[in-house]
C-alpha cells in the first residue's frame, strides 16, 4: 500500500474485511488506447459498481464528464455504503484508465482513505486470482459525507488567469497535458465536433500512456525523472488536462505516487477549452 495505490496481493489479504469497500470504476467507452475486450461481466469478488458515469459526473453541467456536487457525491456514495472511516480502493477493467478520475473525485470531497488497484482487473486476472460475474449490492446506507475541497479543481477562467503569467518562474504552476502527441501538437482531428486543434498555451505534453507500464503504473522513481524533465522549475502546482477531465486522473495518480502534492485537475479540459473561441491556443 502506498500514499495513493494498492497491490493485488494487498487487496487479496483485505478483500474480506468489513471496513473495505472495493469499487469498479470501469467506463462504457475508452478513448486514447486499444480497450480491452470482456465477452460478459467480469468483476473481482466483493466489488460494488460505482456508477461512475451515472452517478459520479454532474449531469446538470455542460462538461461532459463535470465533477459532481457535494450532494451528488454525498448521495452517491452513501447509496454504497461508504462510510466516514471505510477505508475504499478502486479498480477499472483496463487496468489504469478511469480508476484515478473515480480516486481524484474522491479525494476532491474530502475524502483521503482511498486507493487505487494498481493494475485493476488486469493485473487481477493475471495473477489467476477469482472472478466474479456479477457484483454486490451494498446492504447498508452510509454515512460518509463530501467536505468539498474546491481548490482541487479549476475552471477555465483560472486556468487562463494561471497561464497569462507565464512565464512558469513567475506563475509557480505548470499545465500538463494527458493527450497523445498528434492532438496536443493539432496534427490529428480533434473527436469532438465544434473543437479546434491544439493546446492550451504554455503547457506541456505528457500522454498518460508514458507514466504506465502495460496495465499498471511505472514505479515511483521512473515516474520522478518522467516529471522532472518536464517541470525543470519545480513548479509549486502542477495543474493536469486531457480530453474532457478522465485522463488527466491518471497523470495526478503518477505525479502523487512520484512524491509531488499539489495537483489541480482542469475539470473542462480541451472539451470546454477548444470549443471556447475566447480562450487562446497554441
Amino acid at each position: 500500500m502506498s500514499n495513493s495505490t494498492v497491490s493485488t496481493a494487498w487487496l487479496v489479504e483485505h478483500l474480506d474485511d468489513k471496513n473495505v469497500i472495493l469499487l469498479d470504476a470501469s467506463m462504457a467507452v475508452v478513448l486514447g488506447k486499444e480497450p480491452l475486450i470482456y465477452d460478459r461481466l467480469t468483476c473481482i469478488p466483493n466489488a460494488i459498481n460505482m456508477g461512475l458515469e451515472q452517478d459520479f459526473f454532474n449531469h446538470d453541467s455542460q462538461m461532459s464528464h463535470a465533477m459532481p456536487t457535494a450532494e451528488q457525491f454525498t448521495h452517491a456514495a452513501r447509496k454504497l455504503g461508504i462510510n466516514q472511516d471505510s477505508t475504499v480502493v478502486i479498480y477499472d477493467n483496463q487496468g489504469i484508465y478511469s480508476s484515478p478520475r473515480a480516486w481524484w473525485t474522491f479525494k476532491v470531497m474530502g475524502f483521503d482513505k482511498v486507493f487505487v488497484l494498481d493494475g485493476g482487473l488486469p493485473q487481477w486476472m493475471a495473477e489467476n486470482l477469482p472472478t466474479a460475474n456479477q457484483y454486490l449490492t451494498a446492504s447498508l446506507v452510509g454515512n460518509v459525507k463530501a467536505q468539498q475541497h474546491t481548490e482541487l479543481v479549476c475552471d477555465s477562467a483560472s486556468l487562463l488567469a494561471i497561464v497569462s503569467e507565464y512565464p512558469v518562474a513567475q506563475s509557480g504552476s505548470l499545465v500538463f497535458d494527458a493527450r497523445a502527441a498528434s492532438r496536443f501538437d493539432g496534427t490529428a482531428p480533434e473527436p469532438r465536433a465544434g473543437v479546434r486543434s491544439g493546446h492550451i498555451p504554455y503547457s506541456v505534453n505528457l500522454p498518460f500512456a508514458q507514466v504506465l507500464d502495460g496495465i499498471k503504473l511505472k514505479p515511483s522513481t521512473e515516474l520522478q525523472m518522467i516529471f522532472n524533465q518536464l517541470d525543470e522549475n519545480h513548479a509549486q502546482q502542477r495543474i493536469f488536462s486531457c480530453g474532457s477531465g478522465i485522463t488527466a486522473c491518471i497523470l495526478i495518480l503518477a505525479s502523487t505516487v512520484a512524491g509531488h502534492q499539489q495537483s489541480i485537475l482542469y475539470d473542462g479540459s480541451w472539451a470546454e477549452w477548444g470549443a471556447s473561441d475566447h480562450l487562446p491556443v497554441a
